[in-house]
């Protein structure tokens, strides 16, 4: 004895497949907020680095200096603390080296600072905001070993890593700014 069959009606496929697919999209987005949730609600997880130690800095009070618009003048900076740098128009600055970047056609701000470390090693600058930031020994500068920036993000927004040496007088040279202050810290890195 054969079951009698109920037909399936066009619209209650249609309705089902909807509701797959619906279900699919779903498990999709949670799938998605699941595997970048850091990097949806904060921009300065998107470090690629561990920046802790940076990120805890830039979450102190910061100390308030002036820049220098000379290198005799400039001031000097511990790591491991938190910077805010009063700039000056670029124009006014007298920099030890041309600076590695041109400023834009106006309105840019600079600043010279110093630095001296008791052991040698790789270190990163970290910035607030876009700028640029050369390190100079002797007038001579050192080329940067990689950098990192993350849009959106201000604690820190970009981190530039040196090799520098011990024991010598290191000049900052921090050009190119679109503001007239700039939080600023040096760390160790801790990949060493």
């Amino acid at each position: 004895m054969l079951a009698a069959c109920r037909p399936v009606s066009i619209p209650a496929v249609a309705a089902s497949k909807a509701q797959r697919f619906r279900a699919g999209l779903a498990a999709l987005v949670l799938a998605t907020l699941w595997a970048f949730p850091a990097h949806a609600q904060d921009p300065c997880a998107a470090f690629s680095w561990d920046v802790v130690h940076e990120r805890s800095l830039f979450g102190a009070a910061p100390e308030s200096l002036s820049a220098a618009a000379e290198p005799a003048s400039a001031p000097a900076l511990s790591p491991d603390k938190l910077y805010q740098l009063k700039l000056l128009e670029q124009s006014k600055v007298s920099f030890a080296a041309a600076p590695g970047r041109k400023p834009p056609a106006q309105g840019a701000y600079a600043g010279l600072a110093r630095l001296t470390l008791q052991s040698a090693g790789v270190y990163r600058i970290s910035l607030d905001r876009p700028a640029w930031v050369d390190v100079l020994a002797d007038g001579v500068a050192i080329a940067s070993k990689d950098f990192q920036g993350r849009p959106g993000c201000d604690a820190p927004h970009k981190i530039v890593e040196f090799v520098l040496p011990a024991g010598t007088p290191l000049t900052l040279q921090f050009s190119a700014g679109s503001r007239d202050t700039l939080k600023v810290s040096v760390s160790r890195s801790p990949a060493q």
